[in-house]
């Protein structure tokens, strides 16, 4: 049962303030009970807790401007998945720094329902009819901090090489502003769905302590690869689109 459109408009106003206030209070107490639970050193733990407060106070901030001040349950399932990104970047910090295991069950309890998640908002907003730019546009961007999160986990692990995965989209989001044509809506694609969704899945399950490191590389090259070839592909139709666009126009003018 979704809701009608009358039934979204009595939402109650200025929900995103306090959701937004909320998660930042979560990621407060979860960073910081990461930090002081795992770290040695004071200004270690006290580091790593920044670094997830804010993370996740990015995306709270980004929900509670919102100009109609509102946010729906699946932008409540998304902050809830920022939390656990905070909690799972404070725990990536600590083992940079030596004060945490590289690959820990820790590490796993945050990050896998993390990932998991990332299912259940976009549900959330078709079964309760309340999708939004606004609330893809967070989820994106949740997706894209988790897969850069778990990149650096991975780092010391199968080479560093693997922070391909968590840069691909950023480095697609500049290429954009230098090539305004990558910056179209692209159609439908469940070949790309699948691909980017795959992506935290084999992250998570290479950073899981039994997994020899030999598969974790070999399983992170795999997914790397297809997500390259994936983006490649799209820059690839929207260059094409861009330049059939132009003959158009071309031709039009003339």
């Amino acid at each position: 049962m979704t809701l009608r459109a009358a039934d979204r408009e009595e939402l109650p106003e200025r929900t995103a303030v306090r959701d937004a206030v909320v998660t930042s209070a979560a990621s407060v107490l979860v960073c910081g009970t990461v930090a002081l639970w795992v770290g040695m050193v004071a200004a270690s733990a006290a580091l790593a807790a920044l670094v997830g407060v804010a993370l996740v106070g990015a995306a709270a901030v980004a929900v509670g401007v919102r100009a109609d001040r509102r946010s729906s349950p699946a932008d409540r399932v998304t902050l809830a998945r920022t939390v656990l990104v905070g909690g799972t970047a404070t725990l990536v910090v600590l083992a940079l720094l030596g004060e945490a295991p590289e690959r820990s069950w820790w590490l796993i309890a945050l990050a896998a329902p993390a990932a998991i998640l990332d299912s259940v908002d976009g549900a959330v907003a078709r079964r309760t009819g309340t999708s939004s730019v606004a609330g893809a546009r967070l989820d994106m961007e949740v997706d894209a901090a988790l897969l850069l999160v778990l990149s650096v986990a991975l780092g010391p692990v199968v080479g560093w090489w693997v922070l391909g995965v968590g840069l691909a989209r950023y480095a697609f989001v500049l290429a954009g502003l230098l090539r305004p044509q990558l910056q179209e809506p692209l159609p439908y694609s469940l070949a790309r769905r699948v691909v980017a969704g795959a992506q935290a899945a084999v992250l998570v399950t290479a950073l899981a302590p039994f997994v020899p490191v030999v598969l974790a590389q070999v399983v992170t090259a795999v997914a790397l690869a297809a997500l390259v070839s994936s983006f490649g592909r799209d820059v690839v139709a929207l260059e094409r689109r861009g330049r059939v666009a132009a003959g158009r126009q071309e031709r039009t003018a003339r």
